[in-house]
């Protein structure tokens, strides 16, 4: 079994999925099931709340339980029959319960992979975990191309199909041979790491957390309702998906030069580029509410996203025992990727309804913010001495060779 190969697979099949889902499934409910921005709005946001839920207590607690093999493929059976209760839902009530379902099952897929490649990393069974996941982003940017095609010759109402499909191929791979160090259980050791508390006794993680919460949280607007602004500044239905895959394509080329290109910055002055480059995104949409600068904009998710989940990865590396990484990946997964945008995804939402360009420039709420914590941070971290500074050369050689980066 080449393990290489099947991460490579698994990354490649779950981001055609996601690549449907972040971007399109919005659109899908107003513009298929009849739904308002707002009520939309309300119903991703209720989703983000179960999904922190689901991958904060849950996700942790099954890992604990069951084989990496045995989580995904029943992550993934969920997320199924989610999506096809999804087909007589039309009210806003059968909309809102099958959206909290699926946001259930289907987004711990993604800590479910990592977690999957770690195992592998410390089997010493997966080379590369950078290229594995840059196989994810491939597969993010496929599904963008060919969606825009479909939805511009037969419309919304093919998103719910391709993300079904590409869920049934996501799971058709899943049930085939895995490589043996994922169908092991975890050993009752494993289940002694300590509880997730045990995280804020570690030096500046705290601070370092909420950085990361402010800057997920400013792409509220962006992942919810960058689709609908586009078609609202009359951009050409069959370049959308293309326009929003700049990002993703801004985001590949990140991971594939910053070890060699950021290796030796540190984490506060990444966080501080990330933070100044995600307030410069959303200002110039703000102001230019155009499809070119919006195009430009969209490099900057190389800042904006790639940058600043880069300089957490990077932390956790260097700082945090290998025992909690899992827990850390929980909270971060729960508190950055999924609660704080469900909130600032309903503020987005009341602010496009009033005009959708300060859906957009209401982000630097969380920029700005971040951004003098980042200063703050990055100050207080260089003066004090790193009681782990042991572990730093070691640990620049694994993030250099495994380039151990998760995406959105």
């Amino acid at each position: 079994m080449n393990s290489q190969r099947w991460m490579n697979r698994q990354f490649f099949t779950f981001f055609i999925t996601w690549g449907v889902f972040l971007p399109y499934w919005t659109g899908w409910m107003i513009h298929t099931k009849g739904m308002t921005v707002s009520q939309a709005s309300m119903i991703m946001s209720m989703g983000l709340v179960v999904r922190g839920l689901s991958t904060l207590f849950v996700f942790p607690y099954l890992s604990g339980k069951f084989s990496s093999r045995t989580l995904l493929n029943g992550m993934a059976i969920g997320t199924l029959l989610s999506l096809l209760c999804s087909i007589p839902a039309n009210s806003y009530t059968s909309l809102l319960v099958v959206n909290l379902l699926l946001h259930f099952f289907y987004p711990s897929l993604m800590p479910a992979l990592d977690s999957a490649a770690g195992v592998l990393v410390q089997h010493k069974q997966l080379r590369d975990y950078g290229k594995s996941r840059s196989w994810g982003s491939i597969g993010f940017v496929v599904s963008g191309i060919l969606l825009t095609v479909f939805t511009g010759t037969l419309g919304d109402k093919v998103i719910l199909w391709a993300l079904l499909l590409g869920t049934v191929v996501f799971f058709a791979f899943s049930v085939l041979p895995a490589p043996l160090a994922l169908m092991e259980k975890p050993s009752a050791a494993k289940l002694k790491n300590g509880g997730m508390l045990q995280l804020f006794h570690i030096k500046h993680f705290g601070l370092v957390l909420i950085i990361v919460i402010l800057l997920q949280a400013a792409h509220a607007s962006y992942y919810s309702y960058g689709y609908i602004f586009l078609q609202e500044i009359h951009a050409p239905k069959y370049l959308i998906g293309m326009i929003l895959n700049i990002a993703v394509l801004a985001e590949i080329i990140f991971f594939l030069i910053a070890d060699r290109s950021f290796q030796k910055f540190s984490v506060g002055s990444l966080l501080v580029l990330a933070a100044f480059g995600s307030t410069v995104r959303w200002i110039l949409i703000f102001i230019f509410p155009n499809i070119i600068v919006f195009c430009i904009a969209q490099t900057l998710h190389a800042f904006s996203f790639a940058m600043g989940h880069y300089a957490f990865m990077k932390y956790l590396t260097k700082h945090i025992p290998q025992a909690q990484i899992p827990n850390a990946q929980g909270m971060y997964s729960a508190l950055a990727l999924s609660w704080s945008t469900a909130v600032f995804t309903f503020l987005g939402g009341y602010l496009y309804e009033i005009e959708p360009r300060y859906s957009f420039i209401g982000m630097i709420i969380c920029t700005i913010p971040s951004m003098l914590l980042a200063i703050f941070y990055r100050k207080l971290a260089a003066k004090v001495p790193d009681p782990n500074n042991h572990r730093e050369d070691s640990c620049d050689r694994v993030i250099h060779e495994h380039s151990a980066l998760k995406a959105e």
